[in-house]
């Protein structure tokens, strides 16, 4: 098995593999866009747990169902705001 690997390895040209275009700027607008719209995400996760919330009617599980939706929307909409400044710190150093 290693040596058909090595074989294949080495019939394979240089400049036969892709070229790949890739910048600091777009990987950064790339990653700040995904983790924008996680927050994004997360924001309307809050609204719908407090429309639960609201809804819940007094029922000890709905109450709890809903601030327990609240609460991991909040931790996602933290982690994502965190996301954002470390990929621009990351990329702002290594630029």
């Amino acid at each position: 098995m290693k040596d058909q690997l090595f074989l294949i390895a080495q019939s394979l040209k240089y400049n036969e593999l892709p070229d790949v275009k890739a910048d600091e700027n777009l990987l950064k607008t790339g990653l700040t866009i995904t983790f924008t719209i996680m927050g994004a995400i997360a924001v309307m996760m809050v609204v719908i747990g407090a429309i639960k919330y609201g809804s819940s009617q007094g029922d000890p599980s709905a109450i709890s169902s809903a601030k327990n939706t609240i609460l991991y929307a909040i931790i996602g909409l933290v982690v994502s705001i965190f996301a954002v400044s470390i990929v621009s710190f990351v990329v702002g150093r290594v630029a």
